[in-house]
């Protein structure tokens, strides 16, 4: 299975983190993530981008959920939907991700994809 990422990229802390980790897994993992998209890209682009997709997984900053929200607006369910804050990374404003958060949050994608 190979998956399309597709990140809520907000301007908070949790927001950025899911664009700093989308990135970081397409490098770590080529043969599992084929692309990182935000979601904030314009409507046709992430559309078109995920009509050719194997599987998708949306990674969300925050329960907001601004990433999947996109994506059911366009009439799509994701395979697979993490959120950072559900996975014990606390929303900071508008700071830098910290590194250990980053690799919290790919192991936690990397472990849902393995499911």
């Amino acid at each position: 299975m190979v998956f399309t990422l597709i990140t809520c990229s907000g301007i908070s802390s949790t927001g950025k983190l899911t664009t700093q980790t989308g990135t970081v897994l397409l490098r770590r993992c080529p043969a599992k993530v084929e692309a990182c998209v935000p979601a904030t890209r314009p409507t046709a682009s992430l559309e078109s981008t995920l009509r050719q997709a194997d599987k998708i997984l949306v990674l969300d900053g925050c329960g907001d959920c601004c990433g999947r929200k996109k994506l059911q607006a366009l009439g799509i369910d994701p395979h697979l939907h993490l959120i950072a804050t559900d996975c014990g990374i606390e929303k900071r404003g508008m700071e830098e991700p910290h590194y250990g958060e980053i690799e919290r949050l790919a192991a936690a994608v990397r472990e849902a994809m393995r499911r």
